[in-house]
């Protein structure tokens, strides 16, 4: 369990990322899908885990630098919007 809030440490981590991206996107959220559909939350999502990598867990130096931030965002990304689908609805099953 955390004693203290979110610190540059944490936001430095893969897991403190995570926490961080499904915190805010969950939190404004509903701000996003009063304008567009539910899909778009997952880009938003990606922007919000591409700005937080980018300014606190940024790898590497150059072009090589930017392409693996980008991929670690996305790496956020899914993790933060599964982790949200599975302790909302771990059951639910997929319409076709």
């Amino acid at each position: 369990m955390l004693n203290e809030f979110i610190t540059l440490e944490i936001l430095a981590t893969f897991a403190g990322l995570v926490m961080t991206v499904s915190v805010i996107v969950q939190f404004t959220k509903s701000i996003v899908k009063k304008k567009f559909d539910d899909s778009a939350v997952r880009l938003y999502a990606f922007i919000i885990s591409l700005i937080l990598t980018f300014i606190f867990a940024r790898s590497g130096q150059g072009l090589q630098g930017i392409v693996l931030t980008i991929i670690n965002a996305v790496l956020i990304t899914i993790a933060s919007t599964g982790t949200y689908e599975m302790i909302v609805d771990p059951k639910a099953e997929k319409s076709k």
